[in-house]
């Protein structure tokens, strides 16, 4: 009796072929993704570049058939020039811009806030019919309510005033919008036991809502300083006199039909900035998580 004994087949060597080309790819991938990066940065930092040499330049250098990379002598002289020119007191004009852009900021989230709130939380059967006519304010051009609202703010002798420069737009119908989208997913079981405690709505919109929702209040006040620092048409109509200029109109008072004053423009635009990116970059982290929280695809 003979008994066979079964062959046993050798298995090929695994060949680590798969996790190199894989391993390959990831390095090749992450390698095109720092070069996009860097060749983004820089595309982004040229403008940053061209403003801050032609701050330190000359008329004539800026001007000129020839580009240097920076001019031989740094004018830092337009400093001075800049902050000690009488026709535009220019440290007034950043003081009432910071001004403006901070009481804008604090009103518009205050307001918007609260009405987002009503309008996701408060049960009102009018509630819907409130939120269109909110919606509809967006639809209407800037343009038509603007000679209405500078009657009203003349009327009311506001010209040349904080209150007219700011009273005007501490509501935004968009702003208010995405508070009610975001109240609209902030968790119900929070208020409720906010509500079992004793709290009214205005309880745990306090001491609830708002202390777990400053990611989303620091992007809103990101983005509405930001437009309340770079407004130019308002604040033009309304600060008549240089005294309540804004930044934004002092920076046009260097150009005009007559003069261009080049190395004016280009320092006084670079110091109007530079609270932008302090802001921004104070506030850059709860910016994007405040702006994912609102559910808005890019």
């Amino acid at each position: 009796m003979t008994t066979t004994i079964p062959k046993v087949r050798k298995s090929a060597p695994k060949s680590d072929t798969p996790s190199r080309v894989r391993r390959g790819g990831g390095v090749m991938s992450s390698t095109g993704l720092y070069i996009a990066t860097g060749v983004a940065a820089l595309l982004f930092l040229i403008p940053f570049y061209i403003l801050v040499r032609n701050a330190l330049s000359t008329d004539a250098e800026i001007t000129g058939e020839t580009w240097k990379f920076f001019p031989t002598d740094l004018q830092w002289g337009n400093i001075s020039e800049l902050f000690g020119d009488e026709t535009v007191p220019f440290a007034r004009t950043l003081w009432n811009s910071a001004v403006v852009a901070t009481l804008h900021t604090v009103g518009v989230l205050l307001v918007c806030s609260l009405a987002g709130y009503g309008l996701a939380r408060i049960p009102y059967k009018h509630a819907n019919k409130v939120f269109y006519a909110v919606l509809g304010t967006l639809m209407v051009p800037t343009a038509v309510t603007f000679v209405p609202s500078f009657v009203l703010v003349s009327s009311l002798g506001w010209v040349d005033t904080y209150r007219g420069l700011i009273i005007p737009g501490l509501f935004s119908g968009f702003t208010c919008f995405l508070f009610r989208q975001y109240f609209l997913g902030f968790p119900k079981e929070l208020e409720e036991a906010a509500r079992m405690d004793g709290l009214g709505y205005w309880g745990a919109y306090w001491r609830v809502v708002v202390p777990n929702s400053l990611n989303f209040f620091a992007a809103m006040a990101t983005i509405t300083f930001i437009a309340g620092w770079n407004a130019f048409l308002w604040p033009l109509v309304i600060g008549q006199d240089p005294s309540s200029w804004t930044v934004q109109v002092a920076l046009s008072s260097y150009m005009t039909n007559q003069t261009v004053v080049f190395h004016m423009i280009f320092m006084a635009t670079a110091i109007s900035i530079l609270p932008l990116v302090f802001v921004f970059l104070f506030l850059q982290r709860w910016l994007v998580q405040g702006i994912a929280q609102t559910g808005i695809k890019g």
